[in-house]
């Protein structure tokens, strides 16, 4: 009798392990039914999410009729605007010139005399068309009243200037041997008087007075040397100064420098 039971004890112990065996198939078919159930994904519910989240950040039209969302894209009109910008600007520029030449090509004419005899000049610069008038055939020495014959000459000019509409600048230049008067203290009066001179011919023969400026440079900006005779009479002259330059757009700067709104 005590030697069945102890064979009935030990075949017990011998099939224990499928308690565990057991155990492990369920937790593993637990893992797996875990694993399923986080790969499934509600395809209704991602594709109204994904859409929504496009509309929100995006502000743009989606495909919702397939299963992945399409992006419109924009259309880059900004670039577009510029290009037009910058050749509406670059035709007003070809306009500005072409009216600039026939500008020069009047006086030219008109003051073919003068121009023969090395007293004007006529240059085309950066800004516009120049015109340098010696002030031995405008002013007397140390005067400011225009010689009566020039003022036809300079009326003439005034008559081409008329009709266009580019801002005028008329500059007063002198030498650098000074002057001491009782209406002129110094160079700088006697060139600001003479330019105010030839701009009030100007007005008074029809050019509108906001395209009209004024400056006496005195003998601040020079031509040639004042060492000798020669280049102090070059240096005094009256310059018209014809500006084809268009006004740019001004921008108001704060305190740190930076453009204010």
């Amino acid at each position: 009798m005590a030697r069945r039971k102890y064979q009935e004890e030990h075949d017990d112990n011998h099939e224990r392990w499928l308690v565990s065996y057991a155990d492990f198939i369920t937790l593993l078919f637990a893992f797996f039914v875990v694993m399923y159930a986080l790969s499934t994904v509600n395809e209704g519910k991602y594709r109204v999410l994904s859409s929504s989240m496009i509309h929100a950040f995006r502000s743009v039209p989606v495909n919702t009729a397939g299963d992945t969302p399409m992006v419109v894209p924009t259309p880059p009109a900004p670039i577009q605007k510029s290009n037009l910008a910058s050749k509406a600007q670059e035709a007003v520029k070809q306009k500005q010139r072409e009216k600039m030449r026939n500008v020069a090509k009047e006086i030219l004419g008109v003051m073919a005399p003068l121009i023969e005899q090395g007293k004007v000049r006529v240059l085309e610069t950066s800004r516009g068309v120049s015109i340098e008038i010696n002030d031995s055939i405008l002013f007397s020495p140390g005067q400011a009243l225009l010689q009566p014959s020039l003022i036809k000459a300079m009326q003439s000019i005034a008559e081409v200037l008329v009709p266009s509409d580019f801002p005028v600048t008329i500059e007063g230049h002198t030498d650098n041997i000074p002057i001491s008067t009782a209406q002129f203290p110094s160079n700088w009066e006697l060139s600001a008087v003479r330019a105010t001179t030839v701009l009030r011919l100007f007005a008074d023969s029809g050019i509108a007075s906001e395209r009209l400026t004024a400056i006496g440079y005195a003998d601040t900006r020079p031509v040639e040397p004042n060492l000798q005779a020669e280049g102090r009479a070059r240096n005094r002259r009256v310059t018209i100064l014809i500006d084809s330059t268009i006004p740019e757009k001004r921008t108001e700067l704060d305190l740190q420098g930076t453009t204010a709104r």
